[in-house]
């Protein structure tokens, strides 16, 4: 829980606390943007980001295009800095450009350190930074999550912060930060635990459960 007395030295966007090492894009017309999106579908965000300027952020569970758009609305509406990993042959031209300009990183994927090593290079040479991360990996159902949002928060030593796209009651949750421990086996079960499947646009194409519904 954070103090009270340090509530004047931080951000208040829409009952959420945002500590001032959080990375922050100072846009007032994305935060207005984001407000409406956010307005005009029912939707609300709910808990506090962590006093840590560095963590990975992992969202899920994603079923649906919509989970974007809502995820973008968010980010907006709270003016947080959120960057994203993608494949460097897509950041040319006019597109490479929006990409970044949304908060794309180019990374290759045929890189001898491959993407936890790129990702952990990344997080060495910002002071501030969030990754965002879909431990899905696909909106469609699949056996199982990916493990790569583990060792990339493990290798670059930060923690991980659970965010929730909850439709049952059109909620963003943001969860406390964890720490990742050293069985990965295990560390997969418990973070796919703080996501029910019923959280979901579309329980059924939620991976990772034991069969498709």
């Amino acid at each position: 829980m954070i103090a009270l007395h340090k509530f004047s030295l931080e951000h208040r966007t829409m009952n959420t606390i945002i500590p001032d090492c959080i990375p922050r894009t100072n846009s007032p017309f994305g935060r207005l943007a984001g407000r409406l999106i956010l307005r005009c579908m029912g939707w609300k965000v709910a808990g506090h980001f962590p006093e840590h300027p560095k963590f990975v952020a992992a969202v899920a569970p994603h079923t649906s295009n919509w989970d974007f758009i809502i995820g973008i609305a968010v980010k907006l509406s709270l003016g947080v800095k959120i960057r994203f990993l993608g494949k460097h042959t897509i950041f040319i031209g006019p597109l490479g450009w929006l990409l970044r300009r949304w908060g794309g990183i180019p990374v290759d994927r045929r890189s001898a350190h491959g993407i936890v090593g790129e990702a952990k290079l990344i997080f060495s040479q910002h002071e501030q930074l969030i990754l965002g991360l879909a431990p899905e990996g696909t909106r469609k159902y699949a056996k199982e999550w990916k493990s790569g949002f583990l060792y990339i928060a493990k290798e670059a030593n930060v923690p991980i912060v659970p965010m929730a796209l909850d439709y049952r009651t059109k909620t963003f949750v943001v969860m406390d930060a964890e720490q990742v421990g050293e069985d990965m086996v295990v560390e997969l079960a418990r973070f796919k635990a703080l996501f029910p499947v019923e959280m979901a646009k579309y329980p059924d194409q939620v991976s990772g459960q034991p069969f498709k519904k």
